[in-house]
């Protein structure tokens, strides 16, 4: 284990409430400061096709945090949606994918996260030679939440693709069924899921998720492994697997293993 990556002694972190609002403004300020400055510690690297990366904002890239590539299960003329998009590399990369004939969401709570997404825009447009692409602020578990028209942030059964890199492991625990729930939702029927995430062998203990580095840090928020799918299947999706799950732990602490998977299913 990185022992700079998860010391919470010097960490801007500390002296945070231990409770679930105290989670979330962890992952507010650690992220809002990734968005200013690469930091090393967050997920997991991952290579990207390098010619769908071209197009792409150096910046975007740099200051992208992921643990896996759910794009690979983007296909030509899908509407898709990207839960926690940050600075927006899955989304421009989906963009590509799609094609003129598709569509992409991408949507953050974090408002530094989106100006860097949102000023990428042009550019990447310019590059492609098509504008599919909008940025939504939110939070991923609150799609149903209603906007100034009076619409949910994202409808219902309107969604080809959900997918998520390294996110959810970020949602406060009493959100997570509200979360799943709202991605069975936007789904359009036979839709489908790519979520690339960080999952645990043991169940974390309480002392672990109360650290702000390690929760903000994709670590003590990780679901255990086979809740992870349980949740999913008792959510209604069916096909429900690991399509891919690294063999090595990512990180150790404590005794428990976390490693990266990217779980599918589909409506």
């Amino acid at each position: 284990m990185d022992e700079d990556c998860c010391d919470t002694r010097n960490s801007d972190l500390l002296g945070l409430d231990t409770n679930e609002p105290g989670q979330t403004k962890a992952v507010e300020i650690r992220y809002g400061a990734a968005a200013l400055e690469k930091e090393a510690c967050l997920c997991s690297p991952v290579s990207f096709d390098q010619n769908l990366l071209r197009a792409i904002p150096a910046n975007v890239i740099e200051l992208d945090y992921g643990c896996g590539d759910p794009t690979k299960w983007v296909k030509p003329g899908d509407k898709v949606l990207d839960l926690g998009s940050g600075t927006g590399k899955n989304v421009f990369i989906c963009a590509q994918v799609t094609g003129k004939s598709g569509n992409v969401i991408g949507i953050d709570r974090n408002k530094e996260m989106l100006k860097v997404s949102r000023d990428a825009l042009k550019i990447v447009a310019n590059k492609i030679g098509y504008l599919n692409v909008q940025f939504l602020e939110g939070s991923i578990e609150s799609l149903d939440n209603l906007n100034n028209n009076g619409r949910p942030l994202i409808e219902s059964k309107s969604i080809d693709i959900v997918i998520s890199n390294c996110v959810l492991n970020l949602v406060t625990y009493s959100q997570r069924d509200k979360l799943i729930a709202n991605i069975y939702r936007v789904l359009q029927p036979n839709g489908r899921i790519a979520i690339s995430d960080i999952v645990s062998n043991k169940i974390v203990p309480i002392a672990l998720q109360k650290d702000p580095d390690l929760w903000s840090g994709c670590i003590s928020g990780a679901w255990q492994e086979e809740d992870f799918i349980n949740d999913f299947i008792k959510a209604g999706f069916k096909n429900v697997k690991l399509s891919e799950r690294s063999e090595n732990a990512w990180k150790t602490i404590d005794d428990i293993e976390f490693r990266s998977v990217t779980l599918t299913a589909n409506k």
